[in-house]
């Protein structure tokens, strides 16, 4: 374990080494993104990382503060109380962090007696040990310091008798997750922790030491008709003995008062106080009716792990979330949802008749502060190819929520659009961890690796993807996106033989999923060296290919290897005059 620490954008990497070689020669442990091992997620490493660490340093600079990254990683360590700031460039703190003091090294070269320097070691020997003579070398034993209250939401089993009603399940868990996050006294493990032991036999003190949490809640979710049954445990972490446990059988209608008196419940056994504030932050809910709750889950799976490359599934969501708003109108989520879908239709698929803003606008009409109706906006304004306003649209909506799965996926998109490819990872590492059963953001994690050429982090990548895929396709086999995404793990993985099946069983399949074709194009020029092949997949997709996706390619490296062939280039200017003139008469 590291006793510190470093935050920092790529552009103060020299310095942030030269902070941290001067804390080792202090005798402190450091730890900085260098050394992310090949074999683990980015995103668990960096959590894992700043809830040991026992002190934060973040290096602030012009780039630091843009980065909603470093903006994340400082909001985590102001709240568990281990923030050390300073500044290498003089720029201006962005709120809160302006509120809190911060060390000026701007020209620091490394020497002991600087003003600003012994600043930060007087800070860091505070919060390590409370003595700035004599800091804890990094070999010594350190103790572990549990939080005094600190729970993990497991989520609950799905036992209904239908399978397909697992979207409930998580939906349940997700929130109760968000309502004791608002609880000020209680510190709550992500989601992307805590889903991290989905499906899996575990032992509750076994996960309360592994997230270093002091109570656990498991629990389960039985779903029939308009009734529904749900069990839940609160457990401590140390001793394993049930503090609190109740089984509720409800209507289906009764849904969120139950979700309330679960918070509640937890919160009562805790000997917490919950302030009004956060008890009313709890009961805000968004829609108050349990039929539109029921069918946006219901449209959210089927648009992160469905064939969302087929227009018939776009249109499922569109539907499901129509009636959503049909029910309750003021229903922002849904709105936000079926914008998303709308606009994927729009600009991926070219249906001219769709309106990709209408439902976007009335999402943010509705609640401003709604992460995913910014990201929906923020993919809105990237597909238009404004990006400079699609960049501010998605740093507010990871401001507003850093842990929103939609929030992450648009931030790294925008960067990828934009050939910014190693910005993009942390978001696209991000979201990956954020909803473990989407197969798209490690797909294209496999993209930015092989760009970067790092071979260890794309087969990484591609482990993570090969196993979402193949749950996907069990199913649903005739899912031509999964067999799209999946074919490009096969090829990373080394398995040749299986890519070329998987092709060929998908284009008998699943034979108009452009998308599909596309990304098996990809596969076949960057991993395979299949030039031919890749071109022959790329004549149709290229004929018939919207403006927003070509773009896309402009800027795509898995692209390149094609770029100088003369098929390619005649093709490519096919399409940008077949595009011109619809544009023009449009």
């Amino acid at each position: 374990m590291s006793d510190v620490f470093i935050s920092y954008a790529r552009s103060t990497e020299s310095q942030a080494r030269q902070i941290g070689e001067a804390l080792r020669a202090l005798g402190y442990g450091v730890w900085r993104d260098d050394e992310l091992p090949a074999h683990r997620a980015y995103a668990d490493v960096i959590e894992e990382r700043l809830s040991q660490a026992k002190a934060v340093v973040v290096v602030w600079s012009a780039e630091a503060a843009k980065s909603e990254w470093v903006r994340s990683e400082a909001e985590r360590a102001r709240a568990d109380h281990k923030l050390v700031q300073l500044t290498v460039d003089g720029t201006k703190l962005p709120m809160p962090f302006d509120q809190t003091q911060c060390a000026d090294l701007n020209g620091w070269s490394g020497d002991a007696n600087h003003p600003g320097w012994r600043k930060v070691a007087d800070s860091i020997a505070a919060l390590i040990k409370g003595d700035a003579a004599s800091p804890i070398p990094s070999s010594a034993p350190a103790e572990r310091q549990r939080p005094k209250l600190s729970i993990c939401v497991l989520p609950f089993a799905n036992i209904s008798d239908d399978p397909q009603q697992e979207y409930f399940s998580d939906g349940i868990s997700e929130d109760i997750i968000t309502d004791l996050s608002k609880v000020s006294a209680l510190q709550v493990t992500a989601r992307n922790n805590a889903f991290t032991f989905k499906g899996k036999a575990v032992e509750v003190q076994e996960v309360a030491r592994k997230l270093n949490v002091s109570h656990v809640l498991e629990g389960s979710v039985r779903k029939a008709g308009n009734r529904v049954r749900i069990t839940a445990q609160l457990i401590d972490g140390a001793s394993g003995n049930h503090l609190w446990a109740e089984r509720y059988d409800r209507d289906l209608d009764d849904i969120f008062a139950l979700q309330d008196e679960i918070s509640e419940a937890i919160v009562k056994a805790l000997k917490l106080k919950l302030l009004p504030e956060e008890k009313k932050a709890i009961e805000r809910r968004g829609t108050d009716n349990a039929d539109a709750y029921d069918l946006y889950l219901m449209a959210r799976k089927h648009r992160i792990i469905g064939n969302s490359d087929d227009p018939r599934q776009l249109e499922a969501v569109i539907r499901l979330c129509g009636k959503a708003v049909e029910i309750d109108p003021a229903y922002a989520r849904a709105w936000a949802l079926m914008g998303s879908a709308q606009a994927s239709l729009l600009f991926r698929h070219g249906r001219r008749d769709i309106d990709s803003w209408t439902a976007v606008e009335k999402a943010l009409a509705l609640d401003p502060d709604l992460a995913e109706a910014h990201a929906a906006k923020a993919a809105n304004l990237r597909r238009e190819g404004r990006y400079d306003e699609a960049s501010e649209e998605a740093e507010t909506a990871l401001r507003l929520d850093p842990e929103s799965y939609e929030a992450n996926s648009a931030a790294a998109s925008v960067c990828f659009s934009q050939g910014r490819i190693a910005d993009a990872i942390p978001y696209f590492e991000k979201a990956a961890a954020l909803m473990e059963t989407a197969y798209v953001t490690p797909a294209m994690l496999i993209t930015c690796y092989t760009a970067l050429g790092d071979v260890d982090g794309a087969r990484r990548a591609a482990r993570m993807c090969l196993a979402r895929t193949e749950v996907a396709l069990a199913h649903d086999g005739s899912n031509g996106t999964a067999m799209g995404y999946g074919v490009g793990a096969l090829a990373v993985l080394g398995e040749a033989d299986r890519t070329r099946d998987w092709i060929r069983r998908a284009l008998l399949i699943d034979p108009d999923n452009q998308n599909m074709r596309y990304n098996f194009a990809c596969t076949l020029s960057t991993q395979l060296k299949d030039i031919d092949g890749a071109l022959g997949l790329l004549g149709p997709y290229l004929s018939q290919v919207t403006r927003s996706e070509l773009e896309w390619t402009k800027t795509d490296p898995d692209m390149d290897i094609l770029r100088a062939d003369p098929s390619f280039q005649a093709m490519f200017a096919a399409a940008e005059a077949r595009l011109a003139g619809e544009e023009a008469t449009a």
